[in-house]
């Protein structure tokens, strides 16, 4: 089984090509992977690094490298990262003993570092599909090595592995910081439960004191605030709920209501495992591209970040909020794509799934559905056809038409359409309900993303302000005359998932498993 090898999409055409990357995010159970000699890090090509063959060169040289070696490899951990792994006790009893010097224990020592880059370059599972066109990323753990002449260039090494971007650093921080806490504060039991409506401000809740505990361990209560006494929830512990309250994508009214009380008794070590979970995922996406665009939406936070080269990917030129696909029905899949146009005023062709299971009843409680809903029957040729309510469930049952909707108000894809073609047909669009947007659990589409800032987006992803300014882009959504307006560089787009992640500030943000993707991560990786 291979660990990942990924690349941003390809400036290719038809095929396999509007879809480089494809993440399968379910632990691999078989073979299925692509076999490859030519991959530095595949399990066989690390394995090899084990047998005895010519010297280790960055072992050999300086005084003690061993001992520096052994130390880094102890500090795995701070990656989220095993040490057990890589045989750390058992190498440095060796180390201590008559084999410390031999051949066979340098190349084990070797094998275990070679494995530790690879593992923070390309992570550590390995998933049951790889796509072919994605090649490798140039990465190759023993040309780094042998570059090595003290501790120092060792240190660079594992340094120049871990992703090139800035939200890795910033959970690895707050990784740390949470196994501080939870050092500080071993135990971390529920806290008491609320009644229907929540704690508002003033009101007497027998859990005060040990909810300003946490909140002050937390950093969301400033450390010098006033004791609680008394039992009473206090405006000032309501404004410290707030800030938990937004960091975990609830709404943040500071009234102490289940969701909130839940939120704070997660245990630490679920959360120590979440982050160490972002820091794996991470390291399955690609380099970040030197030149152009990237559009990045984080399914379980219901958040889109739109990034520009030239800022080195350190803030977003966008933010704003999506809606995504429903959990436990049409869940929207994980993959990296390519957005290569725009289609204003859009029209829907409606998916087959949705055709047979919504539209197809609708149609027969109702005769005048499609006209209601400025739907029309469209034949294999792409022509517009003419028929009565009879004759359209005909059609569509047989499979000789489909249904597709006009642009329009009532268009469920609003004004513009964001096309990144995959097989899948996920896009991003704008909608018509925006009101959506206002929700706090937002997986409400049937897969695709809809975005609540189509027009800037738009903007943003057309860069081009002389041809395409706000106000042309604002015209060409508003003016309902269908227009496709291919992009002048394909930009990629990454559907990702994190349950954890820390924004600019450092604060440390929380969502919800909403697909229930981290529990069997979390058991491959032994993480709890």
């Amino acid at each position: 089984m291979l660990f990942p090898r990924l690349t941003w999409p390809a400036k290719a055409h038809g095929g396999a090509g509007h879809l480089v990357l494809l993440f399968l995010l379910q632990a691999a159970t078989g073979s299925g992977a692509l076999a490859s000699d030519a991959l530095p890090c595949a399990p066989e090509a690390v394995q090899a690094d084990h047998l005895p063959s010519s010297a280790v060169p960055w072992l050999s040289g300086a005084h003690g490298m061993a001992t520096q070696a052994l130390q880094l490899l102890r500090a795995a951990s701070e990656h989220g990262l095993d040490a057990r792994r890589y045989q750390v006790e058992q190498l440095t009893q060796r180390l201590a003993g008559p084999d410390g010097q031999s051949a066979a224990f340098m190349h084990d020592l070797n094998g275990a570092m070679v494995q530790y880059l690879c593992d923070l370059h390309s992570g550590r599972a390995a998933w049951a599909s790889r796509v072919a066109a994605a090649p490798d990323t140039g990465f190759d753990p023993r040309q780094r090595l042998a570059t090595v002449q003290d501790a120092q260039g060792l240190a660079q090494a594992i340094d120049g592995a871990v992703p090139a971007i800035p939200l890795y650093g910033r959970v690895k921080a707050t990784l740390a910081q949470y196994r501080a806490l939870s050092k500080m504060a071993p135990a971390w039991p529920a806290l008491p439960p609320v009644a229907r409506g929540g704690i508002h401000a003033g009101e007497p809740y027998a859990g005060a004191s040990a909810l300003a505990e946490r909140l002050r361990l937390l950093g969301d209560l400033d450390a010098g605030s006033s004791p609680v006494s008394d039992g009473i929830y206090t405006p000032e512990l309501a404004g410290a709920v707030r800030r938990v309250q937004s960091r975990h994508g609830l709404d943040d009214d500071g009234v102490l209501g289940a969701a909130t009380v839940t939120a704070l008794s997660v245990p630490l070590t679920h959360r120590i495992a979440q982050l160490a979970l972002t820091l794996e995922r991470l390291r399955w996406l690609p380099p970040p591209p030197a030149h152009g665009r990237v559009v990045a939406v984080n399914v379980p936070t219901y958040r889109l970040w739109a990034f520009d080269a030239r800022d080195n990917f350190a803030n977003p030129a966008l933010e704003m909020r999506v809606i995504v696909g429903a959990r436990g029905r049409t869940p929207t899949p994980l993959f990296i794509g390519a957005m290569r146009y725009l289609e204003f005023a859009p029209y829907w062709n409606v998916p087959a799934s949705i055709q047979k299971n919504e539209i197809l009843p609708k149609l027969t409680r109702n005769p005048a559905y499609l006209q209601q809903n400025d739907m029309e029957l469209v034949g294999p040729d792409g022509r517009v056809l003419q028929a009565g309510a009879g004759a359209a469930l005909s059609q569509l049952r047989a499979g000789s038409a489909r249904v597709r909707q006009r642009p329009g108000p009532r268009n469920v894809l609003g004004d513009v359409k964001f096309a990144l073609p995959n097989p899948m047909n996920i896009y991003l669009h704008s909608t018509s309900a925006r009101e959506l947007f206002k929700r706090t659990h937002r997986d409400l589409s049937h897969g695709c993303i809809r975005v609540e800032q189509p027009a800037e987006l738009a903007q943003f992803v057309l860069a081009d302000p002389q041809q395409w300014s706000a106000q042309q882009v604002a015209a060409a959504m508003s003016g309902g005359k269908n227009r496709t307006v291919t992009l002048p560089a394909p930009v990629p787009v990454v559907l990702f998932y994190a349950t954890a992640l820390v924004d600019r500030e450092g604060r440390a943000l929380f969502a919800p498993d909403i697909y229930g993707r981290d529990d069997a991560l979390i058991a491959a990786l032994q993480l709890e």
